[in-house]
């Protein structure tokens, strides 16, 4: 019992500073040492394949991200209600929902892998992918979707642990996880000279890791938070809340893919150097990223617990306190790959070419990202709250139609890849501005019910 504690956060008493960085810490570890482990993919490909297959793997992100999101963001609704039920002290609901929560992330998994394989080539026939990596870009994502159902089943049994707090083992598959695909990654691409294919059957191999091992941490849990094999069951009794709040996060993150893969089919466009160097930058912007996303989650988990228990002034300084703290954390990460760009590029590639294009995207992208917190820690609070669908309507609006009007528009009179990079911190400021004031407007009448 007293090992179980330590793996829980009291997130309704005492301080709550120390608490936060503590619980989003290990979340934002998680999340790039998770990008890291994708770098390798690039720098190993980058350096012994070519700067082809680095732009192959490279272009795969945003129609990953389109159909993942979509199911993914379903775990945002597991945190959200577990937390909820952990407020009002409801063992009984966290252990029904526990058990109908871990089928249907192998469900939707296997659901995910049937339609992303079947749909590879047409995915990268309309993003407009070049055909001297075409080939390869599509092996890989074949691959990697058969990964589904252990990346979803990973995703799922980790919000059920974050919810108590528990985001240290989370963190401790990924890494035993992600030591296991640099190995393979290594062994396969250099050896074997397995190329694209190598690195994504070591993806595939490291996330069956690292899904299993979670798997097995809520198979050796206590309850409420056992897994319990008699008790698997899809039932919609349990599953409503978690689909009501999930399913707008689920849909912001499809269509927010959308406008990235509208961007992308721009990207390519210009040839495969510049897709390679977007692909180098991306790995790092997406660190950037995953700082402020850290504290997002954690406004999201903490936020969840104290409004179900009513403790509203908690709630006030959750947002104010992780709105600070990942704003800073976000902008001076940004800041130091801005500095150091050349040099930190030249982790994944040695060609000039390719560094030179991917400078121009983290001059004009990455400084930025910290805008983004502006955004995902209101958004986190509203959740939190129960109203996933405003901020999913927010972001849709100000940043994804956006994006589209300017790939459209803009891009299309003015064919400069500045231009294209450009749309993001752009479409961030606007959706900033418009969730912050939305979440300010709607917390003050919450708090006076």
């Amino acid at each position: 019992m007293k090992n179980n504690k330590q793996k829980t956060v009291d997130m309704l008493n005492g301080p709550l500073f120390n608490k936060m960085l503590r619980f989003a810490i290990p979340i934002g570890c998680s999340s790039i040492l998770q990008q890291m482990f994708n770098s390798v993919d690039s720098a190993v490909v980058g350096k012994f394949a070519g700067s082809e297959a680095l732009a192959a793997v490279g272009s795969n992100g945003p129609i990953v991200s389109l159909l993942v999101n979509l199911f993914a963001g379903l775990s945002v609704g597991v945190n959200v209600v577990i937390a909820n039920y952990i407020g009002t002290n409801n063992n009984e609901r966290i252990k029904k929902l526990v058990n109908n929560v871990i089928p249907l992330s192998m469900i939707a998994g296997i659901f995910l892998s049937i339609i992303g394989i079947a749909t590879s080539g047409f995915m990268h026939y309309l993003t407009h992918t070049p055909e001297n990596v075409f080939d390869m870009a599509i092996l890989y994502l074949k691959i990697y979707f058969l990964a589904m159902p252990f990346i979803l089943l990973y995703n799922y049994a980790s919000a059920i642990l974050r919810s108590k707090g528990d985001t240290k083992r989370p963190l401790i598959a990924l890494i035993l996880g992600g030591i296991i695909n640099t190995i393979l990654n290594l062994i396969f691409v250099i050896k074997f000279d397995m190329s694209v294919a190598g690195v994504a059957i070591a993806t595939l191999i490291s996330n069956v890791f690292s899904a299993g091992l979670v798997f097995i941490f809520l198979c050796k849990e206590v309850e409420p938070f056992k897994i319990d094999f008699k008790l698997f069951t899809l039932k919609s009794a349990y599953l409503k809340n978690v689909i009501l709040i999930g399913a707008p996060a689920g849909v912001q993150g499809a269509v927010f893919s959308i406008s990235n893969i509208s961007i992308q089919s721009t990207i390519n466009s210009f040839g495969s150097d510049v897709m390679a160097g977007s692909a180098a930058a991306i790995n790092f912007e997406n660190i950037v990223y995953y700082v402020s996303s850290a504290f997002a989650a954690t406004a999201v988990t903490f936020v969840s617990q104290n409004y179900a228990a009513k403790k509203y002034d908690r709630c006030k300084k959750i947002f104010v306190e992780c709105l600070i703290i990942g704003s800073i954390l976000s902008f001076l990460s940004g800041f130091f790959c801005y500095v150091f760009s050349n040099e930190i590029l030249r982790i994944i590639t040695d060609d000039a070419v390719v560094i030179r294009e991917a400078v121009i995207r983290l001059k004009i992208v990455t400084l930025f990202v910290f805008v983004s917190t502006f955004y995902e820690i209101p958004g986190a609070m509203l959740r939190g709250f129960g109203h996933s669908a405003t901020p999913a309507i927010i972001v849709v609006f100000g940043t994804c139609a956006f994006r589209l009007v300017w790939i459209s528009t803009v891009c299309m009179l003015i064919h400069k890849i500045e231009l294209v990079y450009a749309v993001y911190p752009i479409s961030w400021t606007i959706t900033a501005i418009v969730t912050t004031i939305t979440y300010l407007l709607m917390s003050k009448k919450i708090y006076e019910v």
